[in-house]
């Protein structure tokens, strides 16, 4: 779903980078009031999973593969609007430094992959939950259904960006049909390792998913003939894991998907790459900026090795992405800190 520059035209372009730049401004406002002290590392840790899965491309159909884009599971995981920073990171990170995704697209990248995304699967998550019964396998499931509508909400949006801006004459028809039908498919792959890493976290630390936050009913007992609210617990209880055994389990797993398993992954196109060259939209794409940067296509240069070479460009990928991430996400959380300090609040 990486759009490269010359796909979309100059104007069109230039407007998807002022809604980008708006939503990351609205996002890093919300995401102050998203982070704490418990959350603002995980959320870091997050944007370098994404980046490690991105490289994991599978097979979906004849010749065509996908991968993660990652708004969904951000979003549960971390916060709506800390999701949109999340997968924003990722897509900066990815176009400077490997060369995926147009520098001048990069404004299109950020509204269809992060804001699209993120949006449209929160919002059916929030929806399920609402009358699912409000249980832990509850936000499994409904993180589940909401990866998988948003892969191919992000086709749709693609291709009506590519309606407005295409700078090749294809019937928009055709490119939607082809668009949907492969991002469906795709979606399947998104909901599937969403629902297995939003699972595998709740099953240890429900406390650090935003999206299981308030899901535990009061326990009722009869009274009398009555229910009534049993008393709420007066003492916590223990987390099976610990918030540093977490962060590390994480960051481990990313390194070995991003460094090792990532060179099993599926070398075929993925679903826009595919459509891109079967309708023609990528007879105007233009090289990348920066095309000759030592880690461009996910590959040390001078490195000869395929497998050393891209294991040590997934491995430094996911190393910038965490630093990076956790950077921006501990500057807002001490933002919010100093906000509700005693010298903002007069006490």
């Amino acid at each position: 779903m990486h759009v490269p520059d010359g796909f979309i035209d100059a104007p069109t372009s230039a407007v998807t980078a002022v809604v980008a730049a708006g939503a990351l401004a609205v996002s890093l406002r919300g995401a102050r009031r998203e982070l704490d002290e418990r959350t603002a590392p995980l959320a870091g840790l997050v944007a370098a999973f994404i980046f490690a899965v991105q490289m994991l491309n599978f097979p979906v159909a004849a010749g065509t593969s996908g991968h993660l884009l990652g708004g969904a599971l951000a979003a549960i995981l971390v916060g709506p609007y800390t999701a949109v920073l999340c997968v924003s990171v990722v897509l900066l990170m990815q176009g400077v430094l490997f060369a995926d995704g147009g520098l001048t697209a990069l404004g299109v990248n950020i509204t269809d992959m992060a804001i699209v995304t993120t949006v449209v699967s929160y919002a059916v998550f929030r929806g399920l939950l609402a009358v699912l019964p409000r249980k832990r396998r509850s936000v499994t499931v409904a993180s589940f259904v909401a990866a998988l509508v948003s892969v191919p909400a992000a086709a749709v949006a693609f291709t009506l960006i590519y309606a407005v801006g295409g700078t090749t004459d294809v019937s928009i028809g055709k490119v939607a049909t082809a668009m949907i039908g492969v991002h469906v498919l795709i979606g399947i792959g998104e909901a599937v390792i969403t629902a297995l890493t939003v699972g595998a976290v709740v099953a240890v630390r429900p406390d650090l998913v935003y999206g299981a936050r308030g899901l535990r009913q009061r326990l009722r007992l009869r009274v009398n003939g009555e229910l009534v609210d049993a008393p709420a617990p007066t003492a916590p209880v223990a987390a099976r894991t610990s918030r540093r055994t977490l962060w590390i389990t994480g960051l481990v797993t990313s390194l070995v998907l991003a460094g090792f398993v990532s060179f099993y992954a599926s070398a075929n196109p993925d679903g826009l790459e595919k459509v891109a060259h079967d309708k023609g939209i990528d007879k105007k794409a233009k090289e990348h900026t920066t095309a000759g940067s030592p880690l461009a296509d996910y590959g040390v240069k001078d490195i000869s090795d395929a497998r050393l070479s891209g294991g040590l460009a997934g491995v430094i990928g996911v190393g910038v992405t965490v630093v990076a991430g956790s950077a921006v996400f501990w500057a807002l959380r001490r933002r919010r800190t100093d906000d509700v300090s005693p010298a903002s609040t007069g006490v």
